[in-house]
Protein backbone atom coordinates (compact mmCIF):
# COMPACT_ATOMS: atom_id res chain seq x y z
CA UNK A 1 0.00 0.00 0.00
CA UNK A 2 1.43 3.39 -0.97
CA UNK A 3 1.40 6.53 1.20
CA UNK A 4 -1.63 8.00 -0.58
CA UNK A 5 -3.65 4.83 0.05
CA UNK A 6 -2.61 4.82 3.71
CA UNK A 7 -3.48 8.51 4.08
CA UNK A 8 -6.84 8.07 2.35
CA UNK A 9 -7.68 4.99 4.42
CA UNK A 10 -7.11 6.92 7.63
CA UNK A 11 -9.54 9.59 6.43
CA UNK A 12 -12.08 6.96 5.33
CA UNK A 13 -11.94 5.21 8.71
CA UNK A 14 -11.86 8.35 10.86
CA UNK A 15 -14.76 10.04 9.09
CA UNK A 16 -16.59 6.78 8.24
CA UNK A 17 -16.69 7.51 4.52
CA UNK A 18 -17.67 5.00 1.85
CA UNK A 19 -15.09 6.00 -0.77
CA UNK A 20 -12.29 8.42 -1.56
CA UNK A 21 -14.30 10.56 -4.01
CA UNK A 22 -15.11 12.96 -1.14
CA UNK A 23 -11.44 13.52 -0.34
CA UNK A 24 -10.50 16.73 -2.13
CA UNK A 25 -9.62 20.37 -1.51
CA UNK A 26 -13.10 20.99 -0.06
CA UNK A 27 -12.70 18.33 2.62
CA UNK A 28 -11.83 20.49 5.62
CA UNK A 29 -12.92 21.47 9.12
CA UNK A 30 -15.18 24.23 7.79
CA UNK A 31 -17.08 22.01 5.35
CA UNK A 32 -17.27 18.66 7.17
CA UNK A 33 -19.87 18.64 9.92
CA UNK A 34 -18.27 15.79 11.87
CA UNK A 35 -14.82 17.46 11.87
CA UNK A 36 -14.54 18.71 15.44
CA UNK A 37 -11.60 18.88 17.83
CA UNK A 38 -12.03 15.28 19.01
CA UNK A 39 -12.24 14.01 15.45
CA UNK A 40 -9.17 16.05 14.52
CA UNK A 41 -7.14 14.52 17.34
CA UNK A 42 -8.33 11.06 16.35
CA UNK A 43 -7.37 11.75 12.74
CA UNK A 44 -3.89 12.97 13.68
CA UNK A 45 -3.32 10.05 16.06
CA UNK A 46 -4.37 7.57 13.38
CA UNK A 47 -2.12 9.22 10.80
CA UNK A 48 0.81 9.22 13.21
CA UNK A 49 0.26 5.51 13.89
CA UNK A 50 -0.22 4.59 10.23
CA UNK A 51 2.86 6.50 9.05
CA UNK A 52 5.00 5.97 12.17
CA UNK A 53 5.64 9.68 12.79
CA UNK A 54 5.04 12.21 15.57
CA UNK A 55 3.67 15.64 14.66
CA UNK A 56 4.57 18.80 16.53
CA UNK A 57 1.74 20.46 18.48
CA UNK A 58 1.43 23.38 16.05
CA UNK A 59 1.04 20.93 13.17
CA UNK A 60 -1.64 18.99 15.04
CA UNK A 61 -3.59 22.21 15.55
CA UNK A 62 -3.06 23.23 11.93
CA UNK A 63 -4.19 19.88 10.48
CA UNK A 64 -7.60 21.17 9.38
CA UNK A 65 -7.99 19.89 5.85
CA UNK A 66 -7.20 16.97 3.58
CA UNK A 67 -4.84 19.11 1.48
CA UNK A 68 -3.19 20.91 4.42
CA UNK A 69 -2.49 17.52 5.96
CA UNK A 70 -0.42 16.58 2.92
CA UNK A 71 1.59 19.80 3.23
CA UNK A 72 2.18 19.24 6.95
CA UNK A 73 3.32 15.66 6.39
CA UNK A 74 5.81 16.80 3.76
CA UNK A 75 7.64 18.68 6.55
CA UNK A 76 8.27 15.28 8.12
CA UNK A 77 9.59 13.73 4.92
CA UNK A 78 6.31 11.97 4.11
CA UNK A 79 5.23 12.52 0.52
CA UNK A 80 1.59 11.66 -0.06
CA UNK A 81 1.47 10.38 -3.60
CA UNK A 82 0.42 7.29 -5.50
CA UNK A 83 4.04 6.18 -5.95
Amino acid sequence: MNKLEIYNNVFLETFQLADTSLLNADFNADNVESWDSVCQLTLVTNIEDALDIMLEPEDIVGFKSYETGKEILSKYGVTISAE
